[in-house]
């Protein structure tokens, strides 16, 4: 996260080091006011805005990934950058598993000559630990 943050030109503070730590500790999904809570321990000053224009602004340079949960609103994890993957998402416990099927392998055929940038597939449900309960 921080060496997409300095590509993109920003200036590496305590503040924005501080958000790259609390993701690589985070194992699920965040919302913005978790992560307001944890950056306000270290950082009693910071502002609920600045956390919430970061995650934003992190989110379209690709190094979080942002999901919205029907009940649970907004939420961000760290991208996984590593290899293309998609995911599949337990509605219950927010578990995420990876799976390495991509619907955009099969040709499409699109309207308009349109060229393909980027893409997510996300499929909710529930995971067999939540089934089983």
């Amino acid at each position: 996260m921080i060496g997409i943050m300095t590509a993109n030109g920003w200036r590496i503070t305590e503040q924005r080091r501080e958000l790259a730590e609390i993701f690589s500790r985070a194992e699920g999904y965040l919302s913005p006011k978790d992560v307001y809570d944890q950056m306000a321990v270290a950082h009693p000053g910071v502002s609920f805005d600045t956390v919430y224009r970061n995650l934003r602004l992190l989110s379209e340079m690709g190094a979080l990934e942002q999901f919205y949960f029907m009940d649970g609103g907004l939420k961000f994890r760290a991208s996984c950058l590593d290899h293309h993957h998609h995911h599949l998402i337990c509605i219950n416990c927010e578990k995420t598993l990876t799976f390495e099927y991509c619907p955009m392998e099969q040709p499409l055929d699109l309207p308009g000559n349109f060229k393909i940038i980027n893409h997510r597939f996300e499929v909710f449900g529930v995971c067999e630990a939540c089934r089983k309960e």
